[in-house]
């Protein structure tokens, strides 16, 4: 069975020791985590306004970044990396952080809307919106007035532990997704509670 084809990996994120913990940079802590798993290490390129990191999979490679705009300017890197290496909507994955799943559940997901995501907004806004996208759910609020801060901030121990072990799930899950394909991947990945 063939896998999915996904050339550009990208974890969304705020740049800035103060973000690193907050529940929106869980799109950051993905692409760390994967970089670390497969050896990789990221570089700063001004080019891209992002970090990059290239590594090995099934005899070519996939381009990791984090784009070092802001959350909302996200777009802008997106735009200039796939334009460079010429990779097509489809063949790239945007790992996010998802306020419509539970904490600690994930989802692939190919196109729709940005939902209120204003780093998936400016992706559309530039590339389309038929790419791909990892959800990792950080729960709601409850109320919309409180996203905003929710989202900047840190997210108690115990939510905290479930985000990484849905981390965690999810880079089995990719490694399904690109040897076998993105059906067989979501099967897995969404069957699990």
């Amino acid at each position: 069975m063939a896998g999915t084809p996904i050339k550009i990996i990208v974890g969304l994120g705020n740049p800035g020791p103060e973000h690193i913990l907050t529940r929106h940079n869980v799109g950051f802590w993905f692409v760390d985590a994967l970089a670390s798993r497969l050896g990789g290490r990221f570089r700063s390129h001004t080019r891209f306004q992002g970090d990059i990191c290239r590594v090995p999979h099934s005899g070519g490679e996939i381009t990791l970044l984090k784009p070092t705009t802001f959350m909302n300017r996200s777009g802008h890197s997106i735009r200039a990396l796939s334009d460079y290496l010429k990779v097509p909507p489809a063949e790239v994955l945007v790992v996010h952080d998802e306020l419509d799943l539970p904490v600690g559940e994930s989802r692939f997901k190919l196109g729709g809307g940005h939902g209120g995501h204003n780093g998936l907004r400016d992706t559309i806004t530039h590339i389309g919106a038929e790419f791909w996208r990892l959800r990792l759910g950080i729960g709601h609020p409850g109320d919309k007035s409180q996203v905003i801060d929710y989202v900047l901030h840190r997210a108690s121990k115990e939510e905290e532990e479930k985000i990484l072990a849905s981390v965690a799930s999810s880079l089995d899950a990719l490694q399904v997704f690109l040897e076998q394909g993105a059906e067989k991947a979501m099967n897995g990945l969404h069957g699990k509670k």
